[in-house]
């Protein structure tokens, strides 16, 4: 009996450990092939630019807008009054998406547990995750992508579209004294991660992306490393 139970143990873990390679490779594949979009970044010197920045902590991607600009202003939308360092000159806001349980137990891969990713992976609950930054600095992590106006105004559109109504409006401390989680639109799951939300929103700007990126590489492939 010990001996069958050790053999079904070992066919386990090697199915296990086959779906997690066929889910990176097809994740791969996915995020490599473009969305067929014609774009290019344009040039400031030739146009008026918004930059924005695509960053990635390992694990959770998201876009960082200007606080203020003529197409928008996120003060109304994401309050500083809503986080703990609310007196700070902040001139960014951070904004990414994904399950709830998820988001607030695995800011690192660390923190993952295996219920915390089934739960994730068969739907769950979503929140928006907003950070207040002052100035960040360009990085391999948090690259710089420029944007014309209209593509910036689609984008703030996309994002804003998934705040929840004012009724069901909900605000979660966030993991420090700078950031917070709001109630959010949508279902998580293994198909639409929080990468594949980043992926989604930057191909409502116009910006060609790939097909379905749901690991935060897949995302940073199409946004170009500085000079």
């Amino acid at each position: 009996m010990l001996g069958k139970a050790k053999v079904i143990a070992k066919w386990a873990a090697i199915a296990l450990v086959s779906a997690v390679l066929l889910f990176a490779l097809v994740a791969w594949i996915g995020s490599s092939i473009g969305r067929g979009v014609d774009w290019t970044e344009p040039v400031a010197a030739d146009e008026r630019t918004i930059e924005i920045m695509v960053g990635s902590n390992g694990i959770h991607t998201e876009i960082a807008m200007p606080l203020v600009t003529a197409e928008k202003d996120w003060r109304a939308v994401f309050p500083a009054s809503d986080i703990v360092a609310s007196d700070q000159p902040y001139t960014h806001v951070a904004v990414s998406w994904g399950e709830r349980s998820f988001f607030l137990e695995t800011p690192e891969w660390t923190d993952l547990t295996l219920s915390t990713a089934v739960g994730a992976m068969t739907g769950g609950e979503a929140v928006l995750h907003v950070a207040h930054y002052v100035r960040p600095a360009p990085a391999d992590d948090y690259r710089v992508l420029r944007l014309r106006a209209s593509e910036y105004r689609a984008l703030t559109q996309a994002v804003e579209s998934h705040l929840v109504s004012a009724s069901d409006h909900e605000v979660l401390p966030g993991y420090g004294s700078h950031d917070v989680f709001y109630s959010a639109r949508g279902t998580y799951h293994i198909a639409n991660t929080c990468n594949q939300w980043t992926s989604d929103q930057l191909a409502a700007a116009g910006v060609n992306v790939g097909i379905w990126s749901p690991l935060p590489g897949g995302v940073m492939k199409w946004v170009p490393r500085a000079p």
